[in-house]
């Protein structure tokens, strides 16, 4: 039984890129940038949540986290990219992806040890706001805090936030230059995450068409699931964008080879 699990245990490990997994974690600790990047996010959120008057939590009349989750993907849109820029950009500038490439690891391997990475990272971003939650579970009155949404959207932040690193890690494999991966990621986030809202808002389009368009958008399934309750469908839609733009990795990084 024991032999089953190593057996299982070291495939998993294999399939996810286990080394490249911890050599990107390492990496981005080891750096000056990805201290900073955490703080900055902490720093922000905790500023947006307590201390900024048209978002402070304490001014509603009821116990809410609900300023901190809408603004939470707006953050996301600059820490995300700052995560993930550097992931294929560096190793083309530094050439290192071709002694990459002569080591037993598929292309994607080398994709998902990366992508895993960069979303431990953001759960562990993620980690220390929790104590805004038990903060507001203390403070609240006898209303209490709705923990079932509180849960949901937490979910649907780290879902969020794993799509988010999807299209970082896609950027990054599109050039050598981290500049450039930054700021192509972030037009790409905003651009899933806010655009389709906004046209499907324009009815210009006929029957439901305007619907569909709505659905395509990240935000709208990020605001369902943020209400508690986690849908299949919503599931789905994370996973095919996360899948899609993996998938898209991969073909930019056999592009190169051709």
């Amino acid at each position: 039984m024991a032999t089953k699990t190593n057996n299982f245990s070291s495939k998993w490990r294999r399939a996810i890129g286990w080394v490249i997994f911890k050599k990107e974690v390492n990496a981005f600790f080891s750096s000056l940038i990805g201290y900073l990047a955490l703080i900055l996010f902490l720093t922000l959120m905790g500023l947006l949540v307590w201390i900024f008057p048209s978002t402070n939590a304490l001014d509603y009349g009821e116990a809410t986290l609900k300023e901190f989750f809408e603004d939470a993907p707006l953050v996301f849109m600059l820490l995300i990219p700052a995560i993930t820029m550097r992931s294929f950009a560096e190793e083309f500038k530094s050439g290192t992806i071709e002694l990459l490439a002569t080591r037993p690891f598929s292309d994607m391997q080398i994709i998902l040890g990366k992508y895993f990475a960069s979303v431990f990272l953001v759960f562990l971003a993620l980690l220390p706001t929790l104590c805004y939650y038990f903060t507001m579970y203390v403070l609240a009155d006898s209303t209490g805090i709705d923990t079932g949404a509180t849960w949901g959207s937490y979910i649907g932040l780290l879902l969020l936030g794993a799509t988010f690193v999807a299209i970082g890690i896609f950027a990054s494999a599109l050039t050598s230059s981290q500049i450039v991966a930054f700021l192509l990621s972030a037009f790409l986030c905003f651009f899933f995450y806010i655009s389709f809202d906004f046209l499907s808002n324009l009815h210009i389009f006929y029957a439901k068409i305007d619907y569909l368009i709505h659905q395509i958008g990240i935000r709208s399934h990020y605001l369902s699931i943020s209400r508690g309750v986690v849908e299949l469908t919503d599931m789905i839609y994370f996973f095919s964008v996360i899948s899609i733009f993996i998938l898209l990795t991969k073909l930019v990084l056999e592009s190169r080879k051709w």
